[in-house]
């Protein structure tokens, strides 16, 4: 069987081509493609792949540093909304406290209005009281002057005409009459 083969590989026989046909152009023309692969990879790498993996490599060196970036713009962030948040409690402090002091300083305020008006209906009342006073002297100054008219007019009266208990009474009643019973009794 080893002989088969040899001869079917290597017979001088022209009936029978080689399976592989193995000759030195076609050996020369695969190195030769090979080196102008090798060549064209090289220049190719140098020209192209070393531009593209430098811009690979500066997009990961930004997008690291975005990362970087945002990561510490976070922190940031945080530290100011709590900040912010902490001046807001501050702040609602503030207000609540000016609110507390605006309650108590109306309260003293209501406070002070109240006892002035107090104050102010005690004056007009003792105003009022007084003049009351007043007035009342003033009737009774008046009554007794009216009084002593009608004694005088009375007397005189009496005088005139010749004393008598009869007319004496008729003239009281006549008195009585023209001033009003009313006055007397009040």
């Amino acid at each position: 069987m080893v002989q088969v083969i040899n001869l079917l590989l290597f017979s001088s026989d022209k009936t029978m081509e080689r399976l592989f046909d193995l000759d030195v152009q076609l050996l020369h023309d695969a190195i030769l493609t090979a080196l102008a692969l090798f060549i064209l990879f090289l220049v190719l790498s140098y020209l192209l792949f070393n531009p593209v993996r430098d811009m690979l490599q500066k997009r990961q060196e930004k997008i690291r540093s975005d990362i970087e970036s945002a990561d510490k713009d976070k922190e940031e962030a945080a530290q100011l909304k709590s900040q912010y948040d902490a001046k807001l409690k501050q702040a609602d402090a503030e207000v609540d406290e000016i609110l507390s002091e605006a309650r108590k300083k109306a309260l003293a305020n209501e406070a002070q209005i109240v006892a002035d008006a107090k104050e102010e209906a005690a004056r007009i009342i003792k105003q009022a009281r007084n003049e009351a006073e007043l007035e009342k002297q003033r009737a009774a100054d008046e009554m007794k002057q009216e009084m002593i008219q009608i004694a005088s007019l009375m007397a005189g009266k009496v005088v005139s005409a010749s004393i008598d208990t009869t007319v004496q009474s008729q003239l009281v009643e006549e008195t009585l009459n023209e001033i009003g019973g009313e006055v007397w009794q009040s």
